[in-house]
């Protein structure tokens, strides 16, 4: 083997070492943490309810005397699920499932304001309907995401703080208390930023108490399934977290 061969030769293995390596390092960070696939199943299913939810906020659907959005349907399902996520896998898991909803429906949102800005066709002939129904204003949409995370990451405080408190006991209880604090939370956040100065105060609040005790109705509706999905995915993951010693924040 001639000298330049050698370097070549010893020049390939080196890459080679550091590429593995490094490759090592990586997996190792990637691995740090492990996901089961029902912890992967619920977040998945919780960033679709979201983006849904949202897509189909503008209609209003009359319930009697109630008039509500169509958002409702799916909207309080996300809770239901941040319930079964804090009760399994604890608050610190809930955070990260609830900051990914928060950026993929950002980023839903990103994109269909680029589809809107695209020029259109000569063919295409929707786009004042595409800006009215995907058109949001930036003030219902900042509105809708600081609601969404302060009601979500609020539901997920109080579920497990009262886990911790009542030893793991009296979950529909907690499941609705906390359901009521997070809609609670999120319709005082949203409704005076999204309509003060358009909607009279009266009509306002009306909307926060009525959209905060019909989702936590849901939540009551629902709650035999809640029960059967918490216990059987604690049987499945043989997992039961209690936020004893964690220091609870937005991130």
């Amino acid at each position: 083997m001639t000298m330049p061969d050698f370097f070549v030769t010893l020049q390939r293995k080196i890459h080679r070492v550091l590429a593995t390596s490094l490759k090592t390092r990586i997996m190792k960070e990637l691995t740090k943490e492990r996901f089961s696939l029902p912890f992967l199943l619920l977040t998945v299913l919780f960033c679709v309810c979201l983006i849904i939810a949202n897509l189909v906020e503008i209609k209003t659907v009359s319930l009697g005397i109630v008039t509500v959005t169509a958002g409702m349907a799916v909207f309080p399902i996300s809770y239901i699920i941040n319930d079964c996520l804090v009760e399994v896998y604890g608050f610190r898991k809930a955070r990260l499932v609830i900051w990914l909803g928060f950026f993929m429906n950002l980023l839903v949102t990103l994109l269909l304001q680029l589809a809107i800005i695209l020029p259109g066709s000569e063919a295409w002939t929707a786009q004042d309907a595409m800006v009215t129904i995907f058109g949001n204003v930036p003030r219902i949409l900042a509105a809708s995401f600081l609601a969404f995370i302060c009601g979500s990451i609020a539901n997920a405080w109080v579920m497990s703080r009262m886990k911790v408190k009542s030893g793991g006991k009296h979950f529909s209880a907690r499941a609705i208390i906390s359901t009521l604090w997070g809609e609670g939370v999120d319709s005082i956040i949203f409704f005076p930023i999204a309509f003060a100065g358009i909607l009279p105060l009266g009509d306002i609040i009306e909307l926060i108490i009525a959209q905060a005790l019909l989702k936590t109705l849901y939540e009551i509706l629902i709650l035999p399934v809640t029960i059967r999905v918490v216990k059987r995915l604690k049987r499945i993951e043989s997992l039961d977290t209690y936020d004893s010693d964690i220091t609870f924040s937005l991130w």
